[in-house]
């Protein structure tokens, strides 16, 4: 079997490994990030000034839900191993003036080691002696050639690119790639997001698990931190509409003021917090997902480019972005380019 290239460290980029590997194919990893997970992002609070310093907190995705029966058989072997757990069934729902009331939906998933604990936990899975690991590794671009993918100095019988589409789009610059291009040229849009985490010195807010924000200029979703890793901690990651995400991309700390005090209206609350961050996320998730469980094109010597992500498999969620890698490994490990046909 000859080696695949995968560019993204995320869960579907993962999935998409474990898929190869389980196979016999043996794969490169590539992520620019100085540790995998993409946007199962965690963040340790440092020098916030209150007993907090050091907790980790989901900065990234807010939970993950299961439905796909593959997917359901991950999560429980996560869960028998201690790595997550049930969190909540219930969303309550406010507006611009409050709190309106609780919701029942399906099972939301957490973690009390941070979302990037799962996708860490299923990286740890892949065996040694077929997984080379590449990070931080900023892959600039990719090269078309008759007996390969140049992917830096290296060549590889395929390439796995799973990441959001407007940062796939620019390792596909050379003329060769004209397919995936045309590929991600049916991108939907992507929407920017704010993630605001803010630490107080104590509960200040009746209870709840996570809110959904309608109607709302500034923020759409607000998680209780404490109650998502469960340790009661008093704090709050708030998500921002895109709006105001998008015209604080170059600075996104001058949109804290607007989002806390979304966050004390919807809350009533008067108490400050004693510490705040923003993480911005440019291309935070699709407006839509293609039906399509993955992306496919091939070079004009054939060698197989394939796209996963949460903007595939009728996404986007954790959980599609998982099935989204999974089937493109499976596709890629049946491929010609890699049975040597």
């Amino acid at each position: 079997m000859q080696r695949v290239a995968v560019v993204g460290g995320g869960i579907s980029g993962i999935a998409c490994a474990t898929s190869l590997v389980n196979r016999g194919v043996p794969v490169t990893i590539f992520d620019r990030g100085h540790r995998i997970g993409g946007r199962l992002a965690t963040q340790t609070l440092r020098d916030t000034g209150t007993q907090w310093d050091t907790r980790v907190v989901d900065v990234g995705a807010s939970y993950f839900t299961a439905h796909d029966v593959r997917f359901k058989r991950v999560v429980e072997s996560l869960c028998d191993q201690g790595i997550a757990r049930e969190w909540t069934d219930t969303i309550h729902v406010a507006d611009a003036t409050g709190v309106i009331g609780p919701k029942i939906g399906p099972v939301r998933y957490a973690t009390s080691g941070g979302l990037r604990s799962v996708v860490q936990a299923l990286a740890d899975q892949l065996p040694a002696d077929l997984v080379r690991w590449e990070y931080p590794h900023d892959v600039g671009g990719l090269i078309p050639r008759e007996n390969g993918i140049a992917v830096g100095d290296d060549l590889f019988a395929a390439v796995a690119v799973c990441m959001p589409d407007p940062q796939a789009q620019r390792l596909f610059i050379d003329p060769g790639f004209e397919q995936a291009r045309a590929v991600l040229a049916n991108s939907p849009r992507w929407e920017p997001v704010l993630a605001l985490t803010t630490v107080y010195e104590s509960r200040c807010w009746q209870p709840f698990d996570a809110m959904f924000v309608n109607d709302d200029a500034a923020i759409t979703f607000i998680a209780n931190d404490g109650s998502r890793r469960g340790d009661d901690a008093p704090v709050l990651v708030t998500h921002s509409a895109s709006a105001i995400a998008g015209a604080h991309l170059s600075d996104p700390n001058e949109a804290a003021p607007a989002l806390m005090a979304a966050v004390a209206q919807v809350l009533d609350t008067q108490m400050h917090p004693s510490w705040f961050s923003v993480k911005r996320w440019t291309f935070a998730r699709p407006t839509a997902a293609r039906a399509e469980l993955f992306g496919w094109a091939e070079t004009p010597a054939r060698w197989p480019i394939g796209l996963a992500g949460d903007s595939w498999a009728g996404g986007p969620r954790t959980e599609t972005a998982w099935l989204s890698g999974t089937e493109l490994g499976l596709a890629l490990a049946a491929s010609d380019s890699l049975l040597g046909d």
